[in-house]
């Protein structure tokens, strides 16, 4: 019998406020649970608009402490209710002016597990993130979680291919790229990097779009998340590049081991020949 996580991610379209945001994306979260998933990952700052169009010190309200603050506190009570494991990004606030674009990882029994704060921020025209953001200071940390060892690299991070390696080598099973991404600047990656990842380092990825024209911008953030498996194939189709969608799937975690079996990567890796690419 094939050894399966159903899991599931979520795409929304700004609402205009954050309470129907994390409304909506509560209603998804349950929608996925009926439908047997068993783990989750919601959109990059899931419930806000993606404010880094613009810069103003104004979308500095939208931090939260994590895990202390009011949204997380809540989706430890959605994953215990649903017994789904939930990785959900937000805008996190370390202390008074240190911020960082994170994502919290809360288990099925709604302990929460910890946080990945994205390493690699981008300062290019309506991706101006280091206005908002430090980089991470977390590393590359896996979980274990009630579905197994599951990683996040969020959004620009998958450009950079240490990271992706750094999760493989901690034993991370599936890799969730929470984003926002936009139809001008880089779609035709979008079907690229992450099924390049997942096959270079043999593990599933889950990667995530959020969908629409927001008013701070005209970024045309088009959906299509997927999940994609280690072979770079796709598991069933991706979702729709113009309305909220919740994704569900069925990871045939057995895959990972033929996979590995055949194609022997982290054997034949050669570290010691890699210094040139930490280099300063």
């Amino acid at each position: 019998m094939s050894n399966q996580v159903r899991a599931a991610l979520v795409q929304q379209r700004w609402t205009g406020d954050k309470d129907s945001m994390i409304a909506g994306a509560v209603e998804a979260i349950g929608s996925a649970a009926s439908q047997g998933a068993q783990v989750v990952c919601l959109q990059e700052l899931f419930y806000g608009p993606y404010f880094c169009q613009v810069q103003d010190t104004d979308y500095y309200s939208y931090t939260e402490g994590i895990p202390d603050g009011p949204t997380t506190k809540l989706l430890q009570e959605v994953a215990e209710r649903h017994g789904i494991v939930i990785v959900a990004p937000m805008y996190e606030q370390e202390q008074a002016g240190v911020y960082y674009n994170t994502a919290a990882v809360i288990d099925a029994d709604g302990k929460y597990l910890g946080k990945y704060r994205k390493n690699h921020i981008p300062q290019v025209k309506g991706f101006w993130e280091k206005f908002y953001f430090r980089p991470g200071n977390t590393g590359y940390p896996v979980f274990d979680t009630a579905v197994g060892r599951i990683g996040v690299y969020i959004c620009y991070d998958r450009h950079f291919p240490e990271g992706w390696r750094a999760l493989g080598l901690a034993g991370a099973k599936i890799v969730f790229n929470p984003s926002a991404t936009s139809r001008g600047l880089s779609q035709y990656l979008w079907r690229l990097e992450q099924p390049a990842a997942a096959v270079a380092n043999e593990y599933y990825v889950g990667a995530i779009n959020r969908v629409g024209v927001e008013p701070l911008g005209d970024n045309d953030f088009y959906g299509q998340t997927y999940f994609v498996d280690p072979r770079g194939e796709l598991v069933g189709d991706a979702a729709a590049d113009d309305k909220d969608e919740v994704v569900v799937r069925d990871l045939d975690m057995d895959r990972l081991g033929e996979v590995r079996d055949l194609w022997q990567f982290y054997r034949d890796r050669r570290p010691d020949s890699y210094d040139s690419i930490v280099a300063p």
